[in-house]
């Protein structure tokens, strides 16, 4: 059967690294064309304009966003408009309304619109679910720390209005936790902590219903941590390594130390989609870091260059 050929659109850091190698090792995807301002992919047709790829090459179906979240509402809608399939790389975009107005485009065009979250498809994360499921969670502790200068070398947007700051990792931990519990949570209260030279967090500490807690930095040098505690009063579950490793009561559950399986998970959801002509628009995880925007009590530390 031949593959759907797909475009790659922002060819950086995450698409060299994820989406590039899933979609190589992938059984129904062809990765036809790039565009890019400057990133391209050997032997892959490369634009640096969107409306010219769009123009050349009707036979692309699909595309594939990457770039920043402040500029992809603009090419998805792009995209709709055309004729095209649309995954969304997380955050979906920069607001919720603009991508609830690209899921509306992209119902009223029978298209698929797949708003992606990958740290769902991390290889703990569906076992977690099953054994949460049924169980009364009593609290559940976030700890995500992470070194920002280590994931987004040279990145200053993430630092800008529509960056996300902080929550472009903490919204990974977001979308696990609204993936696994049995019951949803609403965000109570915030503190955010804001480099005095940057628009977005670099910090955050933020307070749940049902006793759930987080605690996302973007300042941990060594070790990464990617961890979260589910109490319930049947028992106690962790989930490590950003969900690919669980653990039980403290003993060891299942899981890989890896997270090169979540990429071609999200590319065969993706052609699951397209095949049955549905799409998935899951806004719950930028749902609390909305909130947290909104109910966020803001303190102010050392200025922080990358």
């Amino acid at each position: 059967m031949p593959k759907t050929k797909l475009a790659l659109v922002g060819i950086g850091k995450i698409a060299l690294d994820q989406h590039v190698p899933a979609l190589a090792a992938s059984p129904d995807w062809d990765l036809a064309a790039t565009i890019s301002r400057r990133g391209t992919v050997p032997g892959v047709e490369a634009f640096t304009d969107f409306a010219a790829f769009l123009a050349a090459r009707p036979d692309v179906t699909v595309v594939s966003l990457c770039m920043p979240p402040v500029p992809r509402y603009d090419f998805a809608q792009a995209a709709l408009l055309a004729g095209r399939h649309v995954m969304l790389e997380k955050p979906p975009g920069a607001t919720l309304a603009e991508v609830q107005a690209l899921a509306s485009l992209a119902a009223a065009r029978g298209l698929t619109l797949y708003t992606t979250w990958h740290s769902r498809m991390a290889q703990a994360v569906a076992p977690a679910k099953a054994w949460l499921a049924g169980k009364t969670v009593t609290r559940a502790h976030i700890t995500w720390r992470e070194d920002v200068r280590k994931w987004h070398p040279g990145q200053d947007w993430v630092f800008e209005p529509g960056g996300m700051g902080v929550f472009d990792p903490g919204i990974n931990a977001l979308s696990i936790l609204t993936e696994i519990l049995p019951s949803p949570v609403h965000l109570t209260a915030a503190t955010l902590t804001f480099p005095e030279n940057c628009q977005t967090a670099i910090a955050a500490e933020l307070t749940f219903t049902g006793g759930v807690t987080a605690d996302f930095d973007w300042r941990q040098i060594g070790p990464q941590t990617w961890d979260i505690r589910v109490d319930t009063a049947q028992g106690r579950l962790d989930l490590r390594m950003g969900g690919n490793v669980l653990e039980l009561d403290g003993k060891p559950a299942g899981g890989v130390h890896s997270i090169m399986g979540e990429y071609p998970a999200l590319y065969a959801r993706m052609n699951a989609l397209v095949a049955a002509g549905q799409s998935e628009v899951d806004l719950a995880p930028m749902t609390h870091v909305a909130d947290a925007l909104t109910l966020g009590r803001r303190l102010m530390t050392e200025p922080f260059v990358l």
